[in-house]
């Protein structure tokens, strides 16, 4: 006698195996996206100055130097003014250091050692100019007293706004 298998125990014993092996036959889905990252970098600028402090005049010349620094953030270009001070009748090329009223010392701001390029406050004409790089930038700022002024004693003083324009 031969023996047969019922052909409905094959078909139940293929479809158990078939599920009995997760994966086989089937591919696993995945789903991906993007997402952008921005931001903005503004230019910025601050400015801080030191007090120029020139020491005891005594009717020659005098010289001395102090900083202005900029810090800006970088390829952020920017112009650095200096305006006439406070003392009465001061002008870029004069300025004037007061003692008290009608008590005045003249005194000129430079941009260069030569004291040959006066500093002022209008741009495209007297100020400095630079590009930021992201760190404190220090300019130098040469004053001179000129020689054969004869003011009453005392101390003298003037205060200059150094203003950073970008």
């Amino acid at each position: 006698m031969t023996y047969r298998r019922p052909l409905t125990f094959t078909l139940i014993l293929a479809g158990m195996l078939g599920s009995a092996s997760p994966g086989a036959g089937q591919a696993s889905t995945i789903v991906s996206t993007t997402f952008s990252v921005t931001a903005t970098v503004s230019s910025v600028c601050v400015i801080s100055a030191v007090a120029l402090a020139f020491g005891t005049y005594s009717s020659v010349v005098l010289n001395g130097t102090t900083t202005v620094t900029p810090t800006c953030t970088s390829g952020t270009t920017y112009n650095i003014g200096l305006d006439v001070g406070q003392g009465s009748g001061a002008t870029v090329a004069v300025r004037k250091m007061t003692l008290s009223a009608g008590n005045t010392l003249n005194y000129s701001l430079y941009s260069d050692t030569n004291h040959s390029v006066v500093w002022g406050p209008t741009i495209g004409t007297n100020t400095v100019t630079g590009t930021g790089n992201g760190a404190a930038q220090p300019l130098t700022v040469y004053g001179q007293i000129p020689g054969s002024q004869y003011p009453i004693v005392g101390s003298y003083t003037d205060t200059v706004t150094a203003t950073v324009t970008y």
